[in-house]
């Protein structure tokens, strides 16, 4: 794991996974993780990933390793934009293929608004242009009235399939959700909550895969189809029958249809 001091004196974490042939120029896979998760729980995806491109793994500002910004810190998108653009900057990497992982795919998708130049592609799984139409805003008070823990079982159902979920994985995630300070998380759905892109869709012009949850609840089915059609460039996948945490439950699925979407539209080897 490596550090990087920000621009606005926050420290962050990320890492770095490379096993391609170390003789060729590698492309750049940045892997960017929902909220109340972190760049571990996406290690899942890397062995698939890391043998074509170098994958970078960010733990977003107050997740993870990542230090958690003082209560009195402004909040914001572009912070959070220029966060990922410094670890880029730190790495030497000019453009890089982006997978977002809900929330993740929030800061991808604004990445790739504010900086198109820097974003090649975008994967993204279980991710909207904003939540501000979703259950998502219900969720700070929830978590201070029921806290991290309580509030993450409560929602378990929307998130996984019980039946088809090892119990073992359940109690992991929950145990590792409740690893972030709860009023941080608090705070970031408060951010999430009241964004709201969808207007600007159209000015991503990079290729993007979306994935939709076919059982999604957290979001709704309908956005998904109105992010394919806004778009000018997009794929749309349906993981049929699955809830919201497509990555958490079949991470070598996910990986092998990044893999697949790239592989069709930049060539195999990917062009660095």
């Amino acid at each position: 794991m490596a550090w990087l001091q920000t621009s606005d004196g926050l420290r962050l974490a990320y890492l770095v996974d490379n096993f391609t042939d170390p003789w060729k120029p590698a492309a750049t896979v940045v892997l960017l993780h929902a909220a109340m998760s972190n760049a571990r729980r996406l290690a899942r995806m890397v062995p698939a990933l890391g043998r074509h491109a170098r994958v970078v793994r960010i733990d977003l500002r107050g997740h993870g390793a990542s230090e958690v910004p003082p209560p009195e810190a402004p909040l914001s998108m572009p912070r959070l934009v220029a966060d990922v653009v410094e670890v880029l900057n730190r790495l030497g990497v000019e453009k890089a293929h982006f997978v977002g992982v809900a929330m993740g795919g929030s800061v991808a998708q604004n990445v790739a608004l504010a900086a198109p130049s820097r974003v090649r592609s975008l994967s993204l799984f279980g991710s909207l242009p904003g939540m501000a139409a979703s259950p998502v805003r219900d969720w700070p008070a929830r978590i201070r009235a029921e806290g991290l823990r309580g509030f993450v079982e409560s929602t378990l159902a929307e998130r996984f399939d019980p039946a088809r979920t090892e119990p073992a994985l359940l109690r992991w995630f929950v145990d590792d959700c409740a690893r972030i300070d709860p009023e941080y998380a608090a705070r970031y759905f408060e951010l999430m909550a009241g964004l709201d892109w969808s207007d600007q869709l159209h000015r991503i012009t990079c290729p993007a895969l979306v994935v939709m949850p076919g059982a999604e609840s957290i979001g709704g089915t309908a956005r998904y189809h109105y992010m394919h059609e806004c778009l000018p460039d997009a794929r749309l996948l349906v993981y049929e029958g699955m809830p919201h945490n497509v990555c958490d439950a079949d991470p070598d699925r996910c990986a092998a249809d990044v893999l697949a979407f790239l592989r069709e539209r930049f060539g195999d080897p990917l062009e660095a």
